[in-house]
């Protein structure tokens, strides 16, 4: 649903884009009650700003009750137009602040999961450097798939993004900064956990019960080129770990994420000489419109923050970037 279609309302008011706001905290949210906080106001309120929202509309948006909460068909649509419209006005907003030379506002921010574990990261650095800079800015930072992460910076939603790559958009503006390393685990009760060095390979790995991410990502990617099998779909390197720990699977997991269970003892990289991969992360801004220039200012630190890092991608080019072999037939 395209936001042309609230074009029913005729004027959208001032009004019209607080309700849609609570509306889409609610749903965010999971419920009313949940909303509660993060309005910050009382939930008979939030519950008729709903129900004025709804007599606009002329639309039931949603049930609420003992059942709980859950969007109809048509709310779910309306969903869709409202994050459009919002993100939509938020752009507009950081576009009338760069006309008027203003470096401020909100500055909404997507990173991939489990990086600030990663010791090549220095997204922090940019953080705090950036906020000390333009302490007026106001940071929203979410954490998400790499398809939201794009598919938000492409529609507004997210001001800059930060994923590992795997393809590239001409929509999109990349900056590479830092890499991450990918090493396979196993389990303490898997019988790859006391695999001698040097032992196993590729071919090996296709005879076992693989539990990889089940969205594009290098990991995909990686199962494709090596015509690996995911005998287990995990939604993000958490559920990779947990099914790794169940000692049923092995999986690739970044490496300063797995170690503290590999100082627990409780899984160990296999094969790390061989079975791994590096893959490096990108900053994403969109194309077009211009991004704003709070968002390319941020751009500037994180490439300033990653000034070393960055030096080691052309290196890992060279040497570790090899192509893998076609899947076999």
């Amino acid at each position: 649903m395209q936001v042309k279609n609230l074009a029913i309302l005729g004027q959208v008011a001032d009004g019209d884009l607080r309700l849609l706001r609570v509306f889409k905290s609610v749903v965010d949210c999971g419920g009313i009650a949940s909303a509660e906080l993060e309005l910050n106001i009382a939930m008979s309120t939030i519950s008729r700003h709903l129900k004025d929202l709804e007599q606009r509309l002329g639309l039931t948006l949603c049930r609420r009750g003992r059942g709980g909460f859950a969007l109809t068909a048509e709310g779910a649509q309306v969903y869709e137009a409202a994050c459009d419209l919002l993100a939509a006005t938020s752009a507009f907003r950081g576009r009338v602040r760069d006309i008027h030379s203003e470096l401020g506002g909100e500055l909404r921010l997507a990173i991939f999961e489990k990086t600030v574990s990663n010791p090549r990261s220095r997204i922090a650095h940019a953080v705090r450097a950036f906020q000390q800079r333009i302490p007026q800015a106001r940071l929203s930072l979410h954490v998400g798939s790499i398809v939201d992460i794009e598919r938000g910076v492409l529609d507004g939603r997210y001001d800059l993004g930060i994923i590992p790559e795997h393809r590239r958009s001409s929509s999109l503006r990349y900056q590479e900064l830092f890499l991450e390393t990918m090493q396979l685990y196993a389990g303490r009760q898997h019988r790859w956990f006391d695999a001698p060095r040097g032992s196993l390979g590729w071919d090996d790995l296709r005879q076992q019960r693989l539990a990889a991410l089940g969205y594009h990502s290098p990991n995909m990617e990686l199962t494709h080129q090596r015509g690996l099998v995911r005998a287990a779909t995990a939604s993000d390197q958490e559920a990779v770990a947990t099914l790794i720990l169940s000692d049923q699977f092995v999986g690739f997991l970044p490496d300063h994420y797995a170690q503290p269970f590999v100082d627990a003892g409780r899984m160990r990289a296999v094969c790390a000489e061989v079975l791994h991969y590096s893959c490096c992360f990108s900053s994403i801004l969109r194309a077009s419109p211009q991004p704003t220039r709070l968002a390319q200012a941020f751009g500037t630190e994180l490439e300033r923050q990653h000034a070393t890092a960055r030096r080691t991608i052309a290196r890992w080019r060279q040497t570790d970037a090899v192509a893998a072999p076609p899947a076999p037939a």
